[in-house]
């Protein structure tokens, strides 16, 4: 039976004011990320509606006029007058700050949109919203619109008061709003970043359709569907899908104990890293927090008592550690509870202690269940095989890793004839250029800064860390180069706060064998420093392609698409095409790619984990028909890489 669900349920706490006026504040960003907060704000609305059973579709679509959609068959945003307001209720949640009905229990079990603040700022960052709601038999329309008053310009105007129009079959809500141009520094939707989105929801959904449209374009509407019965097993198994797994099917658990409601598919692949990605209420946590550790803490008690119990450690034997069997382990876990508290506004990492009791109460028991099976035995024998095979491992690269702290710390003779350091004490101010080559890294000398850009010169290819252990990068040179100059250790030693510098800057040339070291670097970094990338220290140097130049101006292009524009501006010029770094001379490798006044850099994040990890192991991994596959539909070898824009 569903709940009285109205206007009365809807908590105000304050007004609208201002979100106009500092959008950073409310959404992180206006540049790309922002755009798309918004969307997901009335999306994570419909996902709340219906994860509380009250509806099992979303559809999504993108129009041609830069405005997108969100239409839900869940209950429909009450239409009934607010008792304290006296506006009605669709009204109240598109113009009220932190109002919703998801401030108590009530109306909503669980919630991903916990601080209310979704549609009202969706609608004052948009230059107009239109919302139809689909309820009781009726359906309601209502338009909000900008307006200036006293030269300044004021959003989410109610053009009139919600109307009813017409009568209706359908139930649900529908949102379609454009997102003002004068607010963000782009307004055009990527269909990729939200269809990743819109199919990691689905995962962590089972049984929800969800449908994208795109609609821009000449080619007619394209439309993705996304519907995952198995829900989190299928999410398992789609990461792995590059990997070879340990055992077939994916080990799920489902357990609810103090009003938290958990599930967790995993399963062990031939791979040498961990993967986990959790969640709560839909939200990824990707800086894990309290139920990431009672799972692991868990893990390791169930794991080492079935080893003991299957005879495969003695009595007297060292427990082994969760890393052990966690090697090649990809997880998704997901709860959901009331009364979230992430650390931080970013919503990246959880803070209840409550959740860590629960978790991990739930794990051992369930686990526990899962390895007394007889019909389980053999995959809990080879999972646990893996484990005390990673074991032996981990100790011969402890060895290894004393061996290389020994043979490549900083002062050693070896790496002091690569690192050129700089004289500055203050790793927050210091900026470590890995360079490719002898002859770049010689210009790179002579131009930077001493006093706070160090340079690390490459003499050979780095090794490509994916599905390597260990032990086996720790055998490259150039990665024990690149670990003693950091000084902030290798995978679970790794320490952020022993970074002895806080920019850590690619610089390869810009062609296929410079976007090879980048790629092999930035897979190295992800799997054995992902808190690197994680914290931001990690960037990309962008050296310009071009040299345009006449007898009294000279201006460096740093991509195809800008070299028309500029011949366009310059008369009377010549053109000088860089085919490497080594080519420029200090003051220009200086001016351009290294002064912080002038240069370009592009800083690497993680906004989605779980697609990192599935993209590394197509790019960088041994399925070629995926990695051919990946290529087709999105290499464009006419225009630059969208993924990445000068910042």
């Amino acid at each position: 039976m569903e709940k009285n669900y109205g206007a009365k349920d809807i908590k105000v706490l304050e007004g609208l004011d201002a979100v106009r006026m500092r959008p950073g504040m409310y959404i992180g960003t206006t540049g790309l990320r922002g755009l798309h907060h918004i969307l997901w704000e009335i999306v994570d609305n419909s996902i709340d509606e219906l994860t509380n059973g009250f509806g099992k579709r979303v559809e999504v679509t993108l129009y041609d006029d830069g405005s997108v959609s969100v239409e839900d068959d869940g209950r429909g945003v009450p239409t009934d007058l607010h008792p304290t307001l006296q506006v009605s209720g669709v009204e109240v949640v598109f113009t009220q700050l932190h109002a919703g009905g998801k401030f108590d229990n009530e109306s909503y079990s669980f919630s991903g949109g916990l601080h209310g603040v979704g549609a009202s700022v969706t609608n004052a960052l948009s230059e107009w919203v239109h919302v139809e709601v689909y309820r009781d038999g009726k359906k309601h329309e209502i338009d909000f619109k900008c307006e200036e008053r006293e030269g300044k310009i004021k959003s989410g105007i109610p053009a009139a008061p919600l109307a009813e129009t017409g009568e209706t079959k359908k139930r649900g809500t529908f949102v379609r709003f454009k997102p003002d141009a004068r607010v963000f520094e782009s307004v055009a939707f990527n269909a990729e970043t939200i269809a990743k989105r819109l199919r990691e929801l689905a995962f962590l959904n089972n049984g929800i359709h969800i449908v994208l449209t795109d609609e821009r374009g000449g080619g007619g509407p394209q439309s993705k569907e996304y519907l995952y019965e198995g829900g989190l097993k299928d999410f398992c198994k789609y990461l792995n899908e590059t990997k070879t797994p340990t055992y077939q099917e994916p080990i799920f658990l489902q357990a609810t104990k103090d009003g938290i409601f958990m599930q967790i598919a995993m399963q062990h692949t031939d791979s040498y890293t961990e993967s986990v990605f959790s969640y709560v209420n839909n939200i990824p946590t990707g800086e894990g927090g309290t139920h990431e550790t009672g799972f692991k803490t868990a893990l390791t008690k169930v794991f080492n008592d079935a080893a003991k119990r299957l005879g495969l450690l003695k009595e007297k034997d060292l427990a082994l550690l969760g890393e052990d069997f966690r090697e090649g382990l990809t997880a998704v876990l997901a709860i959901k509870m009331n009364n979230v508290q992430f650390e931080g506004q970013t919503k990246t990492k959880l803070g209840n202690p409550e959740a860590r009791v629960a978790v991990e109460s739930m794990v051992a028991a369930e686990l526990a269940k899962f390895c007394d099976a007889k019909a389980n035995q053999t995959t809990v024998e080879a999972l646990l095989q893996k484990g005390i095979a990673a074991a032996k491992v981990r100790e011969a690269a402890r060895k290894a890793k004393e061996i290389t702290r020994a043979k490549n710390s900083i002062d050693n003779a070896n790496l002091v004839g690569k690192l050129s350091s700089c004289t500055g004490r203050k790793p927050e101010n210091n900026e470590l250029f890995i360079v490719e080559g002898d002859s770049a890294g010689g210009t790179a000398k002579q131009g930077r800064d001493r006093y706070f850009q160090a340079i690390l010169p490459l003499r050979g290819k780095p090794l490509n860390a994916e599905k390597k252990r260990i032990d086996q990068v720790l055998q490259n040179e150039e990665i024990r180069t690149i670990i003693s100059a950091l000084g902030s250790g290798i995978g679970e030693d790794f320490n952020v706060e022993n970074l002895n510098y806080h920019k850590v800057v690619i610089l390869s040339d810009a062609d296929q064998d410079g976007a090879h070291i980048r790629a092999i670097l930035l897979t190295f970094f992800f799997r054995y420093m992902k808190d690197l990338i994680v914290n931001g220290h990690v960037y990309i140097g962008m050296p310009p392609l071009y040299k345009l130049y006449n007898k009294t101006v000279t201006e460096y292009v740093y991509s195809d698409a800008e070299l028309d524009k500029a011949k366009s501006r310059l008369k009377g010029y010549s053109l000088q095409r860089y085919k490497g770094l080594g080519e420029m001379n200090a003051e220009q490798l200086w001016e351009t790619t290294m002064s912080p006044q002038s240069r370009t850099l592009v800083r690497v994040t993680i906004d989605d984990a779980a697609e990192a990890e599935k993209l590394v192991a197509v790019l960088m991994g041994d399925a070629i028909d995926l990695r051919r596959q990946y290529i087709i539909e999105h290499a464009d070898f006419n225009k630059e890489d969208t993924l990445i824009a000068r910042g």
